[in-house]
C-alpha cells in the first residue's frame, strides 16, 4: 500500500509526513496521474450532451489527490530538500508536465469545453461559474488547444524543457549558496558586528566542527555582516561571493540556462500567437500589456530617482569622511545603517530584544482575531516534516477554518527567503466546505541557548507579509479549488501580504506587542517615533532597486533576441543602467540567481510587487481615514480576501474601496 494514494488517516486529512518515505513519491505520482486521467476520460466518454456540470465542474474537481501529493512533494523540495528529493524532482517534473500537456491538448475534451463555452448563454450561471468557464476555456487555448498536431507536440516539448530547466536553475542557486562559507578565526575581523550576531556565527562554526566563527550566504548570516562589519575588505569578499552565485563559470553556473529558458519562453509565446512572452503573460494580469507595465515602472522611476540620488549623496559624504573616495555597492548597507543610526539613533540590533518571534507571532494572531474573528490553537497531534515546524488549528466562531504550518528557521535543505504555500486548497463539493492547509516558511535567526529567536524590524514586516498571503489562503470561501485563495491574477496576489505590513508601523498596534523579552518593557515612544520616521528611510533607493528588478525582468521577456549576441552580464548592465546608483562589478551579476523570474512564477511579473504597493497603500489609506481596526471596513476587506479569483480583481477592489486605486497613495506614503 502506498500511503500517498490513500485518503490520509490524520486529523483533517493532513499530510502524514512521518509516514511518507522518499520511495513512495514516484509510484504515487504515476498511480495518481493514471487515476486523474481516468477521471478525464470519464468526462470525455460521457455520452450525455456536454453541460457546465458534466464538463466544466467535473474538470475543476478532478485530480484532487494528485494536487495534494504534488503540493506535499514540491513544498518539501523547497523547505526540507535532499539530494534524493532533488533527483526525484528531476524524474517527476517531466511526467507531470506531460500529464498536464496531455489534458490541455486533449482535443475531445476541448471540443466539449468549447461547446459549453459557445452556448454559455443558455446556462443560468452565477458570477463564479461564469469565471470558471471563461478561465477554463482560456486556459486550454493558452495551452495550445487550437494548435495543429505538429505544433501541439512542439509546445509539449517546450513545456517539458522549461519545467526541467527552471528546476535546475533553482537547484544551482541553492547549491551555489551552500557551497560558500567564510571561516573567521580572528575576532577583530568581526568588529562592529553586534554580539548576538557573533554568537550566531559561533553556533554556525560549531555545527561545522570548526573553531571561531562562520559566515554564510544565507540571508540571516549575510545581511547583518554587510550591515555592521567594519572590515571593508571582508565586506567586499562576501559581496563578491554573493554576486558570483551561479555566475562563476563553475558547476552551478546559470548563464546558459538563462538564455535557454528565455529562448524556450519566446518560442512558446510565438507558437501561441503572441509577440513575446511578456505579451503572453500580461494578457492574464491586471496590467494587460507590456506597454502599460513599462509606463508604470518608468513613471515611478522618474518620480523616485531624485530621492534616490539625494540619499546616495548623503551616504557618499559619510563614506568620504572615512577616506572612501568611490563608494561601492558593498558599502551601501554599512553606511545606510550608519546614517540611519545618526538620523534616528537606533539600529536593528537595539530593536531586536523587543521583537522575540513568539511575541510577534502572537501579535499577528491577535490582529487577525480583532479584524476577522480568527483564533489559533497549537496542535501537537498533527504530523509535521521537521521538529522546527509548528501546526495551528485556525477557527472562526469556534468552527474549524484551516490548518496553518509555520516553519521559521534556516536549514541546509531549505531555500533562502520567505514564502507562503498551500498543502491543500479550499473548495465546496456535495454540501461540504473542504478547508485549506496553509504554510508559512521563513529564515529567521534560530534561538540560542541564551536567547530566544529575536527578529529585526525588517523580519517583523516579513512575517506580517507572509501572514497576509496566508490569510488570503485561510479565508478562502469559494466553490471551486482553481479559483480559491491566492488563485488570483498575479499582480493582485501581493495586495493582502503588503497590506498587512502597514500595521507594523502603527504606534497604537506596535505598543501591544513590542516588549523587551527580558524586562517586559514596552518599546519606548521615542523608538516607535523613530520607526515611523525611518519607515521611508532610503525609500528612493529601495524603490529604484525594485524598479530595476522589474525593468530587467520585462526587458528579458520582451528582448530575448538581443541575448544572441550579448552576454547575460552585458544585457543586465544595459537594462539596469537607468537605476544604477553604484558602479557595476564585472565579476558579479544578479540575474544568475534571480530565482523569482527563472524558477518561480514572476516571469514578466516582477513589476507586480510595485503594482500591488499602489493597491496596498490605497487600501490602508482607507483604514487610516476611518480607524485602523474599523470593523465595517475589515468586514469589506474580508470579502475581498475570501473571494479568491471568482471576480475580476479591479471589480473586487472597487467593491471594497469604492474607487480604483490611486498611485498618489503610494507616492504620498513613500515620499510625503
Amino acid at each position: 500500500m502506498n500511503i500517498l494514494t490513500e485518503k490520509f488517516n490524520t486529523p483533517y486529512h493532513s499530510a502524514p509526513f512521518g509516514d511518507i518515505k522518499n520511495e513512495d513519491y514516484l509510484p504515487a505520482f504515476k498511480e495518481l496521474i493514471q487515476k486523474s486521467e481516468e477521471e478525464i476520460n470519464a468526462i470525455v466518454d460521457n455520452s450525455d450532451d456536454p453541460t457546465f456540470e458534466n464538463v466544466i465542474e467535473a474538470l475543476a474537481y478532478s485530480g484532487e489527490q494528485l494536487d495534494v501529493v504534488s503540493n506535499i512533494f514540491f513544498n518539501l523540495n523547497s523547505a526540507e530538500t535532499s539530494d534524493e528529493l532533488q533527483q526525484i524532482a528531476q524524474e517527476v517534473s517531466p511526467i507531470l508536465t506531460e500529464y498536464s500537456s496531455k489534458i490541455s491538448q486533449n482535443e475531445a475534451l476541448f471540443n466539449k469545453i468549447k461547446k459549453v463555452y459557445d452556448e454559455k448563454e443558455k446556462y443560468n450561471l452565477n458570477e463564479e461559474q461564469e469565471m470558471l468557464l471563461n478561465e477554463t476555456y482560456k486556459g486550454f487555448v493558452r495551452s495550445g488547444a487550437l494548435l495543429n498536431e505538429e505544433d501541439k507536440e512542439k509546445l509539449k516539448k517546450i513545456s517539458m524543457d522549461l519545467s526541467l530547466k527552471s528546476l535546475q536553475f533553482g537547484q544551482n542557486v541553492l547549491a551555489s549558496t551552500n557551497a560558500y562559507f567564510k571561516h573567521i578565526t580572528d575576532k577583530e575581523q568581526l568588529a562592529g558586528i553586534p554580539e548576538a550576531i557573533i554568537e550566531q556565527y559561533a553556533e554556525e562554526a560549531k555545527e561545522r566542527n570548526l573553531e571561531g566563527w562562520v559566515v554564510t550566504l544565507q540571508y540571516p548570516s549575510y545581511i547583518p555582516f554587510m550591515t555592521y562589519a567594519e572590515n571593508r575588505e571582508l565586506r567586499k569578499e562576501l559581496a563578491l561571493a554573493n554576486g558570483k552565485k551561479s555566475f562563476d563559470g563553475g558547476e552551478y553556473d546559470n548563464q546558459n540556462l538563462i538564455k535557454e529558458l528565455l529562448t524556450l519562453k519566446q518560442q512558446k509565446a510565438e507558437l501561441l500567437g503572441y509577440k513575446d512572452y511578456a505579451d503572453f503573460v500580461l494578457e492574464e494580469r491586471m496590467a494587460k500589456s507590456p506597454v502599460k507595465v513599462f509606463e508604470f515602472l518608468n513613471e515611478l522611476l522618474t518620480k523616485a530617482k531624485p530621492y534616490a540620488d539625494k540619499e546616495i549623496e548623503e551616504l557618499k559624504s559619510l563614506a568620504k569622511a572615512d577616506g572612501i573616495d568611490e563608494m561601492q555597492s558593498y558599502d551601501h548597507a554599512f553606511y545606510a545603517e550608519k546614517l540611519r543610526k545618526e538620523k534616528y539613533d537606533f539600529n536593528d540590533e537595539e530593536l531586536k530584544p523587543y521583537f522575540p518571534l513568539n511575541q510577534v507571532q502572537e501579535a499577528v494572531f491577535g490582529l487577525t482575531e480583532k479584524l476577522f474573528g480568527l483564533t489559533f490553537e497549537e496542535r501537537n497531534d498533527i504530523p509535521k516534516y521537521h521538529e522546527d515546524v509548528k501546526v495551528y488549528e485556525v477557527k472562526e466562531n469556534g468552527d474549524y477554518k484551516s490548518l496553518l504550518y509555520v516553519d521559521y528557521f534556516p536549514r541546509k535543505g531549505k531555500r533562502a527567503g520567505a514564502w507562503m504555500t498551500s498543502y491543500k486548497n479550499q473548495y465546496q463539493q456535495n454540501g461540504e466546505n473542504s478547508r485549506p492547509h496553509i504554510s508559512i516558511v521563513c529564515n529567521f535567526s534560530k534561538p540560542t541557548k541564551d536567547t530566544p529567536s529575536l527578529l529585526t524590524f525588517q523580519e517583523v514586516t516579513t512575517l506580517f507579509h507572509e501572514f497576509g498571503h496566508a490569510l488570503h489562503g485561510m479565508m478562502a470561501d469559494t466553490q471551486y479549488p482553481t479559483l480559491s485563495g491566492t488563485s488570483v491574477k498575479w499582480d493582485f496576489v501581493e495586495l493582502p501580504s503588503q497590506f498587512l505590513e502597514n500595521f507594523c508601523y502603527e504606534p497604537e498596534f506596535l505598543k501591544t506587542f513590542a516588549k523587551h523579552y527580558k524586562t517586559g518593557e514596552v518599546l519606548p515612544d521615542e523608538k516607535i517615533e523613530k520607526i515611523e520616521q525611518s519607515k521611508n528611510f532610503m525609500e528612493g533607493y529601495q524603490t529604484l532597486r525594485q524598479l530595476g528588478f522589474g525593468l530587467l525582468d520585462m526587458n528579458y521577456h520582451t528582448k530575448v533576441n538581443e541575448l544572441e549576441h550579448e552576454s547575460v552580464k552585458e544585457f543586465e548592465d544595459k537594462y539596469t543602467k537607468a537605476i544604477a546608483l553604484y558602479p557595476s562589478n564585472p565579476e558579479t551579476a544578479m540575474s544568475p540567481s534571480f530565482s523569482h523570474i527563472f524558477q518561480g512564477g514572476y516571469s514578466a511579473g516582477y513589476y507586480s510587487y510595485k503594482w500591488a504597493e499602489v493597491l496596498d497603500a490605497d487600501a490602508f489609506q482607507y483604514f487610516k481615514e476611518n480607524g485602523i481596526f474599523n470593523p465595517e471596513i475589515a468586514a469589506k476587506y474580508k470579502i475581498l480576501l475570501s473571494s479568491g479569483g471568482t471576480k475580476d480583481p479591479m471589480e473586487l477592489y472597487k467593491a471594497f474601496r469604492g474607487s480604483e486605486p490611486k498611485v498618489e497613495s503610494l507616492l504620498k506614503r513613500a515620499f510625503g
